[in-house]
């Protein structure tokens, strides 16, 4: 179909989430069955910042790059999602998708493993700027310029 051609980094991000998600709770779970400071059993409530407090740094890492996740990632999927519906998903929309998506990843590489700021930062912010450019994609078709 076209202008669709969007949708596969679309989904390829979707699944790396889940990814995220399984190595986030692969890591999380023994670290807090291992902690005397945590009742898994009588556990109740709170905030995942909680713990921080209680569970090693390179395990808070996973969940904190899996609520990154679901934060700027929810702004490219909208865009997508518009610029597939208008017809406009392919081509350089799509590539610039794919980009998006591929620094996404590295993202979490980085900030699961080594979680330097800086590093995460630059690619932050590319990502970010690629973002940019596909809102202005989407802007151009809507608004008929």
């Amino acid at each position: 179909m076209i202008g669709m051609d969007i949708l596969q980094p679309v989904v390829a991000l979707m699944i790396w989430t889940m990814i995220v998600w399984v190595w986030m709770y692969a890591t999380r779970i023994p670290a807090m069955q291992k902690n005397p400071d945590i009742d898994t059993k009588n556990l109740r409530g709170g905030a995942g910042f909680d713990l921080d407090r209680l569970l090693p740094d390179r395990v808070q890492w996973k969940a904190h790059n899996y609520n990154h996740l679901h934060e700027q990632p929810t702004v490219f999927y909208a865009v997508a999602i518009v610029l597939a519906i208008i017809g406009a998903g392919d081509g350089i929309p799509a590539l610039l998708a794919w980009i998006y998506t591929g620094l996404r990843v590295i993202h979490t590489l980085v900030q699961v493993t080594a979680n330097k700021v800086m590093v995460r930062f630059v690619l932050f912010a590319i990502s970010s700027f690629v973002l940019m450019a596909l809102i202005g994609f989407a802007a151009a078709r809507v608004f008929g310029s």
